[in-house]
């Protein structure tokens, strides 16, 4: 029901553009350009989590980007998905035009804690990745979503924590459903996400997509997996040019 009565408001009320403000448009031209405008690139956090697998990004987390990521995770503008999900299928696309495995391309969603899925009335990285997944198909990519990961454990809010810190917070929390380590076997499996700060939970991610694919649980090994993320933070785009 708050999806439904979110969608309807969203035709009903005035619409302002979620990256700046711009009246009469959802989002407009120019924060269009700056969220999916430019090819996905290459970015690497520092410092680089053990395990962490190698992503790519859309945009950096900043002004127009981060406005548009924070109002569909948090504020629920749902119509958003469309565009941050063309901004992920980039990313996406980048992985699949490299040499290094076969089949179709498997988005394994980074799951979000209970609660926060509960309080927002919606899975943000989900819903993203499914419209990335259609846009992808639409161009003759075989891509599917595969919502796989969960949590095993509660975890502390991640806000004002470290790298350090957050790599502490997140060991070990995150396991694949029964099953999935096999439901993984035969694509290219790419972890998705919205945002990449530090790169923990990605690490941790693949550190669960590698022990059920039967790859051993070493920190350093990342079970060939790739990622792709909206967003990263500037530095980490700064870090991978240099």
């Amino acid at each position: 029901m708050r999806n439904a009565w979110q969608e309807l408001s969203g035709l009903l009320l005035p619409v302002a553009c979620a990256g700046c403000g711009r009246p009469r448009t959802e989002l407009c031209t120019a924060c269009g350009a700056a969220l999916h405008g430019a090819p996905a690139r290459p970015v690497r956090p520092s410092p680089r989590p053990p395990g962490l697998p190698p992503v790519y990004a859309a945009a950096p987390y900043e002004n127009a980007v981060r406005a548009v990521l924070l109002a569909h995770k948090e504020r629920g503008a749902l119509g958003l998905a469309g565009a941050l999900g063309r901004a992920l299928a980039g990313c996406v696309r980048a992985w699949a035009g490299r040499p290094g495995g076969a089949g179709p391309l498997l988005l394994v969603p980074v799951p979000s804690a209970r609660s926060s899925t509960a309080a927002r009335g919606h899975d943000p990285v989900r819903r993203i990745a499914a419209t990335a997944a259609r846009d992808l198909r639409r161009e003759g990519l075989p891509a599917e979503v595969l919502p796989l990961l969960r949590q095993r454990r509660a975890v502390a809010d991640q806000a004002g924590l470290g790298a350090r810190q957050r790599r502490a917070n997140l060991a070990g929390a995150l396991e694949l459903t029964a099953g999935g380590g096999r439901l993984l076997r035969h694509g290219r499996v790419i972890l998705v996400d919205d945002l990449l700060t530090t790169g923990s939970t990605l690490a941790e991610a693949a550190r669960a997509v590698c022990e059920a694919r039967g790859a051993g649980p070493e920190p350093s090994v990342h079970g060939g997996c790739r990622a792709a993320v909206v967003a990263a933070s500037p530095s980490a785009f700064e870090i991978n040019r240099n």
